[in-house]
């Protein structure tokens, strides 16, 4: 279910109060910025794993909205794009926001786990890499280049492309082994006036926040000039 109270706050605010009673642990500690407070929990219940981003005057501001709106609504916005476009990334449960008279804005996105992913330094740090060969992480690295240009093609910006926010999943062995990706924290997310500027903005950003060889780069950035269809200069 997907409400966005901020449209329809009568019909909403019972769903936004049920499931802003739900807690969890933190995963992620409220920190303050953006003139508020935002931070993560994971909820055990009985639809499985979730994950729980709630915040409390923590807003942007746009020429659309130059009073300021919930950060959350616009990654529910890049989540559903991105889902259209065949990339694979958490599946919401819920999201919505509410004014209250102390904070101004109250905001949940609820999405549910990625099954089987784990954060591809995770990945790398556990043996991955060693355990199932150099073909499968081509494949890997083949994986996350694709879905990058996709996504950049249809003009979204990630906006945040550190490595610790892309996820992967190796299934299968032999010639059945299957290699996925998937992105998170899509929250400063947004459509640019052109791939090429979407592009250049992501992968420069991702070379500056990962730790891929200068070998491991130079395929990422094969694959993905192939998938993309041009190259990208500075990379």
């Amino acid at each position: 279910m997907v409400v966005l109270a901020t449209e329809a706050p009568t019909v909403s605010r019972g769903c936004f109060e049920h499931f802003w009673g739900l807690s969890g642990e933190w995963v992620e500690p409220a920190n303050t910025r953006r003139g508020g407070e935002s931070g993560v929990q994971r909820i055990h219940s009985d639809g499985g794993l979730l994950y729980s981003k709630r915040q409390t005057g923590h807003i942007y501001r746009s020429l659309l909205y130059p009073f300021g709106r919930p950060t959350v609504l616009r990654e529910e916005q890049a989540l559903a794009a991105l889902t259209e476009l065949n990339i694979t990334v958490p599946r919401i449960v819920f999201c919505g926001a509410q004014r209250d008279p102390v904070h101004k804005w109250r905001a949940l996105l609820i999405t549910h786990a990625l099954d089987g992913f784990e954060q591809i330094e995770h990945w790398y740090a556990a043996g991955g890499r060693e355990r199932h060969g150099e073909a499968v992480h081509d494949c890997v690295l083949q994986a996350l280049a694709e879905d990058l240009a996709r996504m950049h093609k249809a003009r979204w910006q990630h906006g945040c492309l550190y490595i610790k926010h892309v996820f992967v999943r190796v299934t299968g062995d032999g010639e059945s082994t299957k290699a996925e990706v998937a992105l998170l924290d899509l929250e400063k997310s947004r459509q640019r006036l052109t791939a090429r500027s979407a592009a250049s903005h992501d992968m420069k950003q991702l070379r500056r926040h990962s730790s891929f060889h200068d070998g491991d780069w130079e395929k990422l950035v094969y694959f993905y000039t192939a998938a993309f269809g041009s190259a990208i200069k500075g990379l």
